[in-house]
């Protein structure tokens, strides 16, 4: 999920620049902070996030943030005052605190304990405006009819207020739909059922960053999986990987085609039992996820059925045992965030597969060196399903020769008393921030990025960019066309809601979410390619630099 730019940006420029001139907004600051204490030049990270705080403050976690590093440079009583300062700024992250390492050698402190007493207390408080416990009440296997029309009710006037796409509200009317979900969810028989009409009803918003979520107690009997992966590719769904020798041993390989699951043709079978609960911002985002993401999940103690026709043409039926997520995350290995290698041509290739954390960018950073040996340099964000954006921008500062756009971005702006008096109510927006190139790793040949409709959020944000600055190609397919600033929420039954309460566009107001990031060089794999094994999007990439170079 993606956010205006507040963590980790260029480590170089904000540790080399005077400060004064490093610190151009709060972005910079927050960066500059964060990378003065990975020098754990604890003392400068604190300083710098204070003085982001005095020119943003709505924000009191940059209070927390200072305290935090103070704490782990040795200064507890500072630390202490400045979470002090943070609480009465009006911060509330109690867990968030309690867990925090950084506060680690304040833990035996009674001091301490006592900030986080009254954390937790103003906490419950405030809680009980928008997130009260009246309404998250545990999971039973079957929720009464007032806690499943209460769920739904904070579902719908959340979205009604706080969904940033309004236009969507008045096409889908949304009020008429809640009045058309509540017999549904009054009929229905189990927690699990009831949890299946909220994402029916989520759907109807066709946004990938609007979704409802189940609690943990029903994740076996949701979203069990079998141990493999599929993908549409020309209108036929192919097996792309098989984590389960057993599977392979039954001839279901890579390539292999599926036909029927559970008596039903594919398409059927997905559009019928998996789209209609599918959260969606395009036809290629709806498409990943019933055929990739969710396809063949469901209760772990029933096995689909499911017919097969190999390479060669021969057509075979077995069963699939779905496994709990836990088991299968166990047994499906971990994709590193970051692989680089060199290929033929003097090549660099560089997949940056996840921005969850700052190690794509970290990993980039350290084999700089390497990759600026290249004659030119592939970024595949394929499989980068997001994060946080600015890891990205830590990668894309390097390919800058001067500070670059990033992504423009309104949220709604709601104020009753405008609605009483019939005032407009404009969103509230922001320009595209500038993010700092960064001039001590300057990669200046040329660039390739590859894209597919699995590159989303932070992944898109990262595209946008490189599009907008006009630095190279992009290559593949268009995205999944979908990011924001997601507000979370709890439901009855141990599940949570989340709502896109942020619009993003290109610097120059594009609309790009609903649509997807168009690549500049459209290549998709065929059902030959997967079934040879062969990357033609990555091939015709290389191709297009190695007539640059």
């Amino acid at each position: 999920m993606a956010r205006p730019p507040v963590l980790a940006a260029l480590a170089a420029l904000a540790l080399t620049l005077p400060l004064a001139v490093a610190a151009q907004s709060t972005d910079a600051l927050e960066s500059a902070a964060q990378q003065a204490a990975q020098g754990k030049d604890y003392g400068r990270a604190a300083q710098l996030l204070r003085q982001a705080f005095e020119m943003d403050r709505t924000n009191p976690g940059l209070l927390a943030g200072a305290a935090g590093y103070d704490a782990l440079g040795g200064n507890g009583d500072k630390a202490l005052a400045g979470l002090r300062q943070a609480i009465d700024a009006g911060y509330l992250d109690a867990d968030g605190t309690a867990a925090d390492n950084a506060f680690a050698a304040l833990r035996g402190d009674a001091r301490f304990g006592a900030l986080l007493a009254q954390l937790r207390q103003r906490q419950q408080i405030e809680s009980k405006l928008y997130d009260s416990d009246a309404l998250a009440s545990p999971y039973t296997e079957n929720l009464s009819e007032d806690e499943k029309v209460a769920g739904l009710s904070k579902f719908w006037s959340e979205v009604k207020y706080n969904f940033v796409y309004v236009d969507t509200l008045k096409a889908i009317d949304w009020d008429r739909l809640y009045l058309e979900y509540l017999p549904k969810v009054r009929a229905t028989r189990s927690t699990a059922e009831y949890y299946k009409v909220l994402m029916a009803l989520c759907a109807r918003l066709q946004d990938g960053h609007t979704n409802v979520y189940p609690g943990p107690q029903l994740r076996n009997t949701m979203m069990a999986k079998p141990l493999l992966s599929t993908h549409l590719v020309e209108g036929r769904v192919l097996v792309r990987k098989v984590f389960d020798p057993a599977l392979q041993a039954r001839g279901i390989v890579p390539g292999t085609e599926v036909l029927e699951v559970d008596g039903q043709p594919v398409t059927e079978y997905a559009m019928r039992e998996l789209a209609p609960y599918a959260s969606a911002s395009t036809p290629q985002d709806l498409e990943r996820r019933i055929y990739t993401y969710s396809f063949l999940s469901g209760p772990v103690d029933v096995a689909p059925r499911v017919r097969f026709r190999t390479a060669a043409g021969k057509n075979f039926e077995t069963t699939l045992r779905r496994l709990t997520l836990e088991t299968y995350d166990k047994a499906v290995p971990d994709t590193p965030p970051f692989v680089f290698k060199t290929l033929p041509g003097n090549v660099a290739y560089v997949a940056l597969n996840s921005f969850g954390d700052d190690r794509a960018a970290d990993a980039f950073l350290a084999a700089f060196d390497r990759i600026a040996a290249s004659s030119a340099l592939v970024i595949d964000l394929r499989n980068n399903s997001g994060g946080s954006s600015n890891v990205g921008y830590r990668v894309l500062a390097t390919l800058a020769g001067q500070p670059f756009q990033t992504s423009r971005w309104e949220t709604r702006d709601y104020r009753p008393s405008y609605r009483a008096w019939q005032h407009t109510m404009p969103n509230y927006g922001e320009p595209a921030p500038a993010w700092p190139n960064d001039a001590a790793h300057a990669y200046r040949k040329p660039v390739a990025v590859l894209i597919s409709s699995a590159t989303y959020s932070a992944a898109e944000d990262f595209s946008v960019a490189f599009d907008a600055m006009g630095r190279g190609i992009i290559a593949g397919e268009a995205t999944g066309g979908s990011t924001g600033m997601p507000l979370f929420l709890r439901l009855p039954g141990g599940g949570i809601a989340r709502i896109c309460t942020k619009a993003d566009t290109y610097p120059d107001g594009r609309k790009w979410v609903g649509k997807g990031i168009q690549p500049s060089l459209k290549v998709a794999p065929t059902v030959l390619d997967v079934q040879a094994d062969r990357d033609t999007v990555l091939e015709a990439a290389v191709a297009a630099l190695k007539k640059q170079i």
